[in-house]
């Protein structure tokens, strides 16, 4: 063999990696059986969003395969029943022979249930920031799935004018933002998003302007699940719709029982759950991070998209490792 060909062996032998195929085979979850004729996609991160680098349909037996760049973390993207189910691959990790779960889907109510439901109160001078995080736990083997009526409701105070940012953070993915759409019950909005099988979380986000006194009132529309209010330190909520049931000790933030459906607390005091704590007061990521371990999906603890994550997660996080400890 000639010094050239060796030297463009070498080349492609070197380059192998970069082009080598993503393949593997989709399971369906409800059944346990490879799922054939469904669309299989490949993304990729980048500054302008996901890039679709190409799809493919499965076989009769489930497979797939994308011939397609392997460079940096990627994602396998299946949809199957109105449903898309992800699956990273993450740099240096095997690109071939990946497995991806899809489920049936459904659109009947009881399939995913509400297992807590926080509301974080951060007052200021003008407005208060209200933080809402609901967590939904599919146990089933099915996806709920229900467009019209959404699969994911609230209210939303009418204070807020109808301005609500809704962050969805699945099993398996990345946080996505998805819009809330009114309903025809007064200041009840809806999300269409499907509910996976384990635990997914709506983040809810919206500011309501301050009035003296401040008095905050909404209303929790699931019947499932334990719901807390949350305020700051040097923050008071008062109401005999609530019952305090101690202090995070990391941000010293007041916990308080929601006990009505429909309730309405007076605050006093300003104060956010962006306080480092003593051990770090330079409020460094090290501390943030072990406090959403519990909601989080796992997805994030080998990701960067983490450093999006609001100062108010990490409350959320820091919360509910306390809850989950005082049972």
């Amino acid at each position: 063999m000639s010094r050239s060909r060796r030297t463009a062996l070498l080349v492609s032998l070197a380059l192998a990696p970069a082009f080598a195929a993503v393949d593997g085979v989709v399971i369906n979850g409800t059944t346990g059986k490879p799922q054939p004729n469904v669309i299989v996609s490949l993304l990729q991160p980048s500054q302008a969003g996901m890039q679709n680098l190409g799809s493919t349909k499965t076989d009769a037996e489930g497979k797939f395969r994308l011939d397609k760049e392997a460079q940096g973390p990627q994602l396998v993207q299946a949809f199957y029943a109105g449903v898309q189910y992800n699956k990273m691959v993450f740099p240096g990790a095997p690109a071939t022979g990946i497995q991806v779960d899809v489920f049936d889907s459904s659109n009947k109510s009881g399939v995913a249930k509400v297992t807590q439901h926080f509301i974080v109160l951060q007052p200021a001078a003008d407005q208060m920031t209200v933080s809402e995080g609901i967590l939904y736990q599919d146990d089933s083997k099915i996806s709920f799935n229900d467009p019209v009526n959404g699969t994911c409701r609230f209210y939303l105070p009418p204070e807020a004018k109808g301005q609500v940012t809704v962050t969805v953070n699945a099993p398996g993915g990345m946080p996505i933002k998805r819009p809330a759409e009114l309903t025809k019950e007064p200041n009840v909005y809806k999300v269409s998003y499907p509910l996976k099988p384990g635990e997914t979380r709506f983040d809810l986000n919206y500011v309501i302007p301050t009035t003296n006194p401040m008095v905050f009132a909404t209303k929790i529309l699931h019947t499932e699940g334990a719901s807390d209010l949350v305020v700051p330190n040097g923050v008071t909520a008062k109401s005999e719709d609530i019952e305090s049931v101690g202090q995070e000790p990391k941000t010293q933030a007041s916990i308080y029982r929601i006990k009505n459906a429909s309730f309405k607390v007076e605050v006093e005091g300003t104060g956010t759950l962006t306080q480092p704590d003593a051990s770090n007061p330079q409020g460094e990521d090290d501390s943030g991070q072990p406090t959403i371990e519990q909601v989080k999906p796992r997805i994030y603890d080998r990701l960067y998209w983490i450093l999006g994550m609001s100062f108010a997660i990490l409350g959320f996080g820091s919360v509910l490792l306390y809850r989950s400890a005082a049972k």
